[in-house]
């Protein structure tokens, strides 16, 4: 394959038909599989031995530093890709910077220390701005919006960087505005000309994310079932959480890609925003939930060491917002979606309740329970797609629709 040292940065079409994920944006995830790895794991140090709002905060903080790099890159990715030799080589070099990102998470933790996540977070914005700007030269349709983008994102890293020189006690009010400030960036540039992106490819992506956290979560229980099996061996308990843990996993796998989200999208691109910030959520809670089921594995060779209300909550808070938030996203988006409340709030309910009779179920209890109610909510799911799917008429059947996500 022959590569192109530099070739104009223009605008790819919105409506390329099977646009999929490059061998580039799939060596760019593998940096966020590590970004992730650090803070699930923190997390679960966190929920066993510390209070939990002092973890809760810089895990926060931490996922949506990963989250919004990663959806940052993504959205210009699936306008601009033209993979020449700049290109990659910036796109590399926001690799670079989430590794030193990294290279932080500990610290953020444990000390409160935020420098390294932010100089981190300041390589990759240098990479992404160099490739915004590479678009506003070349593509003049767009250019107020790329020009926009440039400055939100520039002014914003400025602020990141001077947030390292306030008082403690201003760091979080201020990294909060923050935030809020980073997702009106690309709403206010969009106001200009919206830049442009796949359908197709966007929920492709935000697909291989979805992956890539109930990996982690996977990885995760692996962690806690070794823990538990060096301690006190092979157990009925340890094996009933630990299969009870995947079940939960490919049940939330199961329901994420039930939907034709690449349909959606491109049928009611308005809804794009509130279908992608969403996402914090959806991706927040499949990152919990893997510290949650670490811990709650490990628990039978470690009775009584993390409380099982914590356990409780750990596991079930997670699985809940991502069965509310992804019934949610898609009531807005997908018309005629499989995942309706009907379907989804029922397994939701009793998962959230679960921890009022954690001292009496204790985890083994808490995660075979949550596991029935996900098993059931896709059972209802595919059931109802199902119907749907029989009752639509063969040229219109959502069931015809590509590119599901």
């Amino acid at each position: 394959m022959n590569i192109r040292l530099r070739v104009p940065l223009t605008a790819r079409r919105i409506d390329e038909q099977d646009r999929a994920s490059s061998p580039l944006e799939l060596l760019f995830d593998l940096t966020f599989v590590v970004a992730i790895a650090q803070a699930v794991a923190q997390l679960a140090h966190g929920l066993e031995g510390g209070p939990l709002i002092s973890t809760l905060i810089p895990f926060g903080l931490t996922f949506f530093a990963i989250w919004w790099a990663w959806m940052n890159f993504t959205w210009f990715s699936s306008g601009y890709d033209n993979d020449d030799a700049l290109y990659r080589v910036t796109t590399m070099l926001q690799m670079i910077g989430v590794l030193i990102l990294c290279s932080g998470i500990p610290a953020v933790f444990e000390q409160g220390d935020y420098t390294a996540l932010t100089l981190g977070y300041f390589v990759m914005r240098f990479g992404l701005i160099t490739q915004w700007t590479r678009a506003a030269l070349a593509d003049s349709e767009h250019r107020r919006s790329s020009v926009r983008t440039i400055i939100g994102y520039g002014t914003l890293q400025a602020g990141w960087l001077a947030r390292l020189l306030l008082p403690e006690h201003w760091g979080l009010p201020v990294s909060l505005l923050l935030v809020v400030l980073e997702l009106l960036v690309p709403l206010w540039a969009a106001r200009a000309g919206d830049p442009g992106w796949n359908p197709g490819h966007i929920a492709e992506r935000f697909g291989l994310f979805t992956i890539i956290l109930l990996g982690e979560s996977v990885l995760a229980a692996m962690t806690g079932f070794q823990r538990a099996y060096t301690a006190d061996g092979l157990s009925a308990q340890l094996v009933i959480v630990a299969l009870a843990s995947v079940v939960t996993l490919f049940a939330l796998w199961w329901l994420y890609y039930l939907e034709p989200s690449a349909a959606g999208l491109a049928e009611r691109r308005r809804f794009s925003y509130i279908w992608a910030y969403g996402h914090y959520a959806t991706f927040g809670a499949l990152a919990m939930l893997g510290a949650g089921l670490e811990v709650a594995v490990a628990s039978p060779s470690e009775d009584g060491l993390v409380p099982a209300r914590v356990i409780a909550l750990a596991v079930t808070v997670p699985v809940s917002l991502f069965l509310v938030t992804l019934w949610s996203l898609n009531a807005q988006l997908i018309p005629y979606a499989a995942i309706r409340a009907r379907v989804i709030l029922p397994s939701a309910l009793i998962t959230a309740l679960l921890p009022f009779a954690a001292d009496s179920l204790q985890p083994v209890g808490i995660v075979l329970i949550g596991a029935a109610a996900c098993a059931f909510a896709v059972v209802l799911a595919s059931l109802n797609q199902a119907g749907r799917t029989v009752r639509t008429p063969p040229e219109t059947s959502p069931s015809r629709l590509t590119d599901q996500g």
